[in-house]
């Protein structure tokens, strides 16, 4: 599959590793940069996707998404996100991808608005439950980054995701080129996605990053089986 995720912002918190490793799919654990792990809690606008080298898919193609996610790595030393929840505008999408490749999609109400140099996302989950679990992210973009930090790079230059399929433990690669990324400040958060992803508590502290990019063109490979 190839996609564009553009106008994307990447708010995160640092926590223990302990706090998230029951949350990752087997034979994986949390990835780890200086003692910690990240939660991530993801907004973009999902534009062009589509199937191999064909054309975008009209219509379900082109969607707004909120993602939860954490950060993997497994024996073999394939580095990754485990998403804990997908907000999608699209049903279809949300079924198919659940039903395809076990990915935990949900079906939502989203909006992106752009004013000047911010960018809000709101967004309230239609299914399945908790129903209404969403929120409303306000970010302003500051100036772009020259030289990213480890944490920069930790948090956005993930290239594949493990998954649990049919009972096994799955690393799909991703490539893309390095993110054009941008400082950020969050201005305004509301939400309780994360807490339903199974971290409760964890927004009402400030977040440990924050950053934006207007987008990259992204293209995932075939299926990986872990082993351990």
């Amino acid at each position: 599959m190839q996609q564009d995720w553009n106008r994307i912002s990447f708010v995160h918190w640092a926590v223990d590793p302990a706090l998230v490793a029951p949350l990752l799919p087997p034979l994986t654990r949390p990835d780890v940069l200086d003692g910690v792990t990240y939660v991530g809690l993801i907004p973009f606008d999902m534009q062009r996707a589509g199937f191999g080298r064909g054309p975008a898919v009209p219509f379900f193609g082109d969607f707004a998404e909120t993602n939860v996610r954490l950060y993997s790595v497994d024996a073999e030393g394939h580095h990754g996100v485990v998403f804990r929840s997908l907000e999608t505008t699209r049903l279809a999408v949300a079924i198919g991808a659940r039903l395809a490749f076990a990915t935990p999609y949900t079906w939502a109400r989203m909006r992106i608005e752009e004013s000047g140099d911010t960018i809000e996302y709101t967004t309230r989950r239609r299914w399945p439950r908790p129903r209404g679990a969403g929120g409303t992210m306000r970010v302003r973009v500051r100036d772009a980054i020259a030289d990213p930090t480890p944490v920069d790079e930790f948090v956005t230059a993930r290239f594949g995701l493990h998954t649990r399929w049919m009972g096994r433990t799955l690393w799909i690669p991703n490539h893309h080129e390095p993110w054009p990324l941008r400082h950020a400040e969050l201005e305004h958060l509301d939400d309780d996605l994360v807490a339903a992803a199974g971290l409760p508590g964890l927004v009402d502290r400030e977040p440990d990053s924050v950053l934006h990019s207007r987008g990259v063109r992204t293209a995932f490979g075939m299926p990986r089986l872990v082993r351990g």
